[in-house]
């Protein structure tokens, strides 16, 4: 009876130590191990993912998800080398990535804006007339538009200065394409990621860049970080901002911008989620699923654009 006692009694006490670990007991006899979900990529994606991951653990306890950005470009080499379980992606998969086993998800959509310092001595005319994309292309791409003054018709020679993402990004990626390019062809000052390009631009009154929405408005106020400026695409290149083309001030109102498309895709775009082949581990595909349900309803709050319901039902059916 004694030995008998005694051995239950260390069974406890190994019990009590696992579950301070990786393991977690409601008794001796049910156990529940932790399972992990490890997430990289884009910084566009990264608040939201957060958001998904930490609504998603409590309610799920026995499932841990790490979430780290270090851009689409890493984000899809990781998961396609075994090192994570999912990728953020802000942009497409290319056909090269298809034939390595990329396998994606479309669970939200953004956009990157063009954004400049609050303190541009130019802003109020340029806020007014806005930008026309043959002038972003002449800015960003063949350099020929290089003063503040050519954008406002004054005299004077303040130099603009370009910054661009330094690192294999998604967001550089959509600039570009809405630029007509490819983003190695951008110029300007590599800034790594999208706090470094927002934090480049608000040190640089005479900065210009681009940043995803997130990186543009504070999620709290819905206005602009402080020092920072979203930017108006005069899309139809008139020389002033018309009534439709009027939305930037606010995060909710790009928002809107977007989902009724005044605001052009690109760079407004989709966002994704990846893993190599059609996800199997339940862990992962029970995540990917809630995230088509219930984690739809956090979207807007955190800064995004809820796709529509017939695009979540197409997702659905490809997780299914």
């Amino acid at each position: 009876m004694v030995e008998n006692s005694l051995g239950r009694y260390n069974l406890l006490i190994l019990c009590i130590l696992i579950g301070s670990g990786l393991i977690f007991f409601s008794s001796c006899h049910k156990k529940e191990i932790i399972k992990t979900i490890n997430i990289s990529g884009a910084f566009a994606l990264y608040p939201l993912t957060i958001n998904w991951a930490e609504r998603y653990h409590s309610l799920h306890p026995e499932v841990v998800i790490n979430v780290s950005a270090g851009g689409a470009g890493k984000g899809i080499t990781d998961v396609l080398s075994g090192m994570v379980d999912i990728a953020m992606l802000s942009r497409e998969i290319s056909p090269s990535e298809v034939k390595k086993g990329s396998w994606s998800l479309t669970v939200a959509k953004d956009a990157v804006i063009p954004t400049m310092n609050s303190a541009n001595p130019f802003k109020e005319r340029i806020l007014r007339q806005g930008i026309r994309p043959a002038s972003f292309r002449e800015i960003f791409i063949s350099r020929s538009l290089t003063y503040w003054e050519q954008l406002v018709n004054l005299s004077g020679k303040s130099k603009i200065n370009i910054y661009t993402r330094s690192d294999a990004s998604g967001a550089g990626e959509t600039w570009a394409k809405f630029l007509g390019t490819e983003q190695e062809n951008i110029a300007g000052v590599g800034v790594f990621g999208d706090p470094g390009m927002a934090d480049a631009i608000i040190s640089d009154k005479s900065g210009i860049g681009y940043n995803n929405i997130v990186y543009t408005y504070d999620l709290k106020t819905r206005l602009p970080y402080k020092g920072l400026l979203a930017v108006p695409i005069d899309m139809n290149g008139n020389g002033l901002l018309d009534n439709d083309e009027k939305f930037y001030s606010s995060l909710d109102s790009v928002i809107q911008a977007i989902n009724d498309g005044r605001y052009p895709t690109p760079p407004a775009r989709e966002l994704f989620l990846v893993t190599k082949g059609k996800p199997r581990q339940e862990a992962v595909v029970n995540f990917l699923q809630w995230i088509l349900t219930e984690g739809q309803k956090y979207v807007k709050e955190a800064g995004y654009v809820n796709l529509p319901v017939s695009g979540i039902e197409k997702e659905k059916m490809k997780l299914n």
